[in-house]
């Protein structure tokens, strides 16, 4: 990597040089700034806080001498010592002006320095030589000759004062003036500078612009290009960086490296592509099968079940007619045979129509409708009032309105009601308590009761046709109520699950979809108990 390739350059290594650069040359530009400003105080110090007052104290001064010619001639006529009050008075303010003036000096102001000498130097002498003499002539002689001597006196040397004092006030405003000019001067370099600023950042401004748009812009739309095309297919493209920074050529490689591990990859995936088809092809030819079999199953449980009413009530019958017309006239083990077949034709009835039941959900329907399950449970309520007794306590909170068959709604609460009261604790008043809370778009309704509940190893078998858990002659039934239960919310578009979570009973959660349209609803508790 050497300079003269420019290639070489990094984007972030040219900014960096172009910002140094333009740092260095503005640190130069403040230092120089600095210098000037500083300069440019010390000169508008000078005019403000030195030529003005040293100029205003000349004039005091000048007028403080004047104060004390007056004086002297004032005296000279009257012979009053009031009359002299202005001399003594322009004495003390002379001595003033002359110690501001000296306090104001800086050892570099010898022109004015030396003319303040000479200011001092004659007044004194015109004082020894004209202002005493004649006070001392007034209090020794009298006003009239005071007054001649004033008369024949010559005022030239007044005028030498005063000559004197202008020359002070010229050198002074000759400072004045060169500090007026050289304030000028540093604040049109300071202005100079600020515009040289300005240049300099605008000018990096325009080069940095043109670094981006030749360095980064260009190169990137033009990169762009080329991935549009390989985008439409022409995947045998390579991508390569024309011009820009180094930075642009190694993005440039790593997106052509890019681009041939895609291609690479895409034709692989052409290649599953076709296997993928036609296994899809076969999974759904199997899923049709499937479908059809579970068709037929359904068709054939229906159909078997509806067959085996005839016969059986037949059958059960006829052991009835038996156990009714021979019971006590044959001996006790065809009593007990007659009862076994009697019982098992029952039990065969009641697993039939439990199948025939479970068989039909989803293939006779009236339709979906809105179904308020607070009616719901209370038909539910009504028709379990006899098996409930009376020291058993249903009770639910507000109960949304959902969509679906209102008489499998009810045939679900029925089943989940009634194994509440079913499996209730002995000596112990059954409880059963229905909750509802939104989650999402679903509805998810909590059954719990009090009673002996479920283990957790059986949270799934309890939904299974024909699985019972307990022996037949502690609790009665078929073992298909829970998963008509289960098929009755699958159908409605749910899912149901066994809550293991809980300290005593059973607790069983099923979801419901909300009812398209419906807004949240409040789940104020009403309790209603049996």
């Amino acid at each position: 990597m050497t300079l003269l390739d420019a290639r070489s350059w990094t984007l972030r290594g040219r900014i960096i040089a172009l910002c140094a650069a333009v740092g260095l040359i503005l640190a130069a530009l403040g230092v120089l700034a600095a210098v000037t400003a500083t300069a440019n105080n010390r000169h508008v110090d000078d005019i403000l806080n030195r030529a003005s007052p040293m100029r205003a104290a000349g004039e005091t001064l000048n007028t403080a001498l004047v104060d004390q010619e007056t004086g002297v001639r004032g005296y000279a006529i009257t012979g009053q010592e009031r009359s002299l009050q202005p001399y003594e008075l322009g004495i003390a303010e002379e001595q003033r002006q002359v110690a501001r003036i000296r306090s104001l000096l800086k050892p570099a102001d010898t022109d004015i320095r030396a003319a303040l000498d000479v200011v001092t130097q004659r007044a004194a002498t015109w004082r020894a030589e004209i202002a005493e003499p004649v006070l001392t002539t007034v209090r020794t002689e009298g006003t009239e000759a005071a007054q001649q001597k004033v008369e024949a006196s010559d005022t030239a040397e007044f005028d030498a004062v005063r000559d004197a004092v202008a020359v002070m006030q010229q050198h002074i405003q000759t400072l004045r003036t060169k500090s007026a000019d050289a304030a000028s001067d540093s604040s049109r370099t300071l202005v100079a500078i600020e515009i040289a600023a300005a240049a300099i950042i605008v000018l990096a401004g325009l080069i940095l612009l043109l670094l981006l748009d030749r360095l980064v812009s260009r190169p990137i739309v033009d990169l762009a290009a080329q991935v549009r095309e390989v985008a439409a297919g022409d995947y045998d493209r390579h991508i390569v960086s024309r011009y820009g920074s180094s930075d642009l050529a190694a993005l440039a490689a790593d997106v052509d490296l890019m681009r041939q591990q895609i291609a690479s990859e895409l034709a692989e995936v052409r290649n599953a592509r076709g296997q993928v088809e036609w296994v899809n092809q076969q999974l759904q030819s199997q899923a049709e099968e499937l479908t059809r079999s579970n068709r037929d199953l359904e068709q054939f449980a229906y159909v078997a079940s509806h067959d085996l009413q005839e016969p059986l009530r037949k059958v059960a019958s006829f052991c009835q007619l038996l156990q009714r017309r021979y019971a006590g006239q044959l001996d006790d083990r065809a009593d007990q045979y007659i009862s076994f077949a009697v019982d098992g034709a029952q039990r065969m009835q009641r697993l039939i129509n439990d199948l025939l039941a479970f068989s039909r959900i989803g293939r006779l329907t009236s339709g979906f409708t809105e179904v308020d399950l607070n009616k719901v449970l209370g038909e539910v309520k009504s028709q379990l009032e006899a098996r409930a007794g009376e020291d058993a306590e249903i009770s639910w909170t507000a109960m949304p309105t959902v969509e679906g068959e209102e008489p499998l709604l009810t045939t679900l609460f029925v089943n989940l009601i009634g194994n509440s009261l079913k499996f209730r604790r002995p000596d112990v008043p059954p409880v059963v308590r229905i909750t509802a809370e939104r989650e999402g778009g679903d509805w998810q309704i909590n059954v719990r009761d009090n009673g002996i509940g479920i283990e957790a190893e059986f949270a799934d078998k309890v939904f299974v046709i024909f699985q019972r858990l307990h022996a037949r002659d502690a609790y009665d039934g078929t073992g298909i109520g829970l998963a008509i239960v289960k098929k009755i919310v699958e159908y409605h578009g749910g899912r149901i699950w066994l809550d293991v979570n809980v300290p005593e009973g059973a607790s069983i959660n099923f979801t419901l979809p909300v009812l398209p349209g419906a807004e949240s609803q409040e789940h104020t508790e009403e309790v209603m108990t049996a």
